[in-house]
């Protein structure tokens, strides 16, 4: 969950009956502070919903996690202790005698954990605002910051127009702002590392055109048809360097050419004058919001896909950022958000940054 921190050096003396034999001596290694051992309260907390529910799906949706990454965790927990924790079978999964023994001792690691998060937190009446940059009005980032203040009424979420995550994580890193939205796999990876994400969606990529375009008349616009274009994509905007390399990976080999920088258009209105003077196409995501004299036209054969992830810092704990989370589960799970089309295309290190944490 988000704003865990690793929780090192803990023992409970009350909990010594619980455990015996090798796998006391392993948490003790591990939990208590042995030498060079921890354990990621994440796992434990993985641990405990499956232990509750007895279920993998069940407890996946109650971590807003997909299924793949929690079997994934438990993998990983077991590893770590060298212990089977679950039985599992195509029925019915149940914990191990291990399983059992790990059971009190996992749930006193994260109460102490809670207990020490909360004991530094803000009171309700502190709680400052959560900043949460969407991008641009009207595109998917928006949608999930509306649910998240519905289920998540008594926190303040303040939308910020960053229109790029490479600009957007300079902001989370210096604590200028909380959330963002965007391509995570394009950030450099020392940012990334400092960065956690979460994936939205598999966003299809469109093109806007010039209402008078060749190209326009079409319904969708096959990405063969832009060989010989100048496609504009944010070229020289320090602030979505991940948006054009997206465009960089898409064009290549394709004879589609990256219109060079141009002045970045605010607003429809500039957006129009500069689209009418330059008369380049603009790559986009289908939900672009409708602009003056242009048309949005997805592109197909194949649909290529840009990765949307929620951004936000490490260790940031907010309520706000537990709704934003839970909204971007939600509103994936309705809409099919995190279904790749098996037509789709996308860079393959994008696909595994957005699987691997699935």
């Amino acid at each position: 969950m988000p704003g865990q921190q690793r929780l090192e050096g803990h023992h409970d003396s009350r909990l010594d009956g619980h455990l015996d034999g090798r796998l006391e001596d392993r948490l003790d290694g591990r939990l208590g502070g042995g030498l060079g051992g921890h354990i990621d309260p994440r796992l434990l907390r993985a641990f405990l919903a499956v232990a509750d529910e007895l279920h993998f799906t069940r407890a996946a949706t109650r971590l807003y996690v997909a299924q793949q990454a929690l079997s994934r965790d438990i993998r990983r927990l077991e590893r770590e202790l060298g212990a089977e924790l679950f039985v599992r079978t195509t029925r019915q999964v149940a914990l191990t005698a291990d399983g059992e023994r790990l059971l009190p001792y996992a749930r006193s690691a994260l109460e102490a954990q809670d207990a020490l998060l909360a004991a530094f937190a803000r009171g309700p009446r502190e709680q400052r605002p959560l900043l949460v940059d969407v991008n641009s009005p009207g595109l998917i980032s928006s949608r999930v910051l509306e649910r998240a203040r519905e289920l998540a009424p008594g926190s303040e979420l303040m939308a910020r127009f960053e229109s790029g995550l490479t600009g957007a994580a300079g902001e989370l890193l210096a604590g200028r702002l909380d959330a963002s939205f965007g391509r995570f796999a394009g950030l450099d990876p020392v940012v990334r590392a400092r960065l956690e994400h979460q994936p939205v969606r598999y966003e299809p990529m469109a093109v806007v055109l010039p209402e008078d375009h060749h190209l326009a008349a079409l319904d969708a616009v096959p990405l063969a048809a832009l060989a010989g274009e100048t496609v504009y994509a944010g070229a020289g905007n320090p602030s979505t360097l991940e948006w054009t390399d997206l465009a960089r990976h898409l064009f290549e080999g394709r004879g589609i050419a990256l219109a060079p920088p141009a002045p970045v258009a605010v607003g429809p209105e500039e957006f129009r004058r500069i689209m009418a003077k330059k008369r380049n196409p603009v790559l986009a995501v289908v939900d672009f919001p409708a602009m003056p004299e242009a048309v949005l036209r997805p592109l197909v054969d194949p649909v290529p896909l840009s990765p949307v992830s929620l951004v936000w810092r490490k260790g940031l704990v907010h309520p706000g950022i537990d709704a934003l989370r839970r909204a971007a589960a939600e509103l994936a799970d309705e809409e099919g958000w995190l279904r790749r089309p098996e037509e789709g295309w996308i860079p393959a290190t994008d696909s595994l940054v957005m699987v691997s944490h699935n």
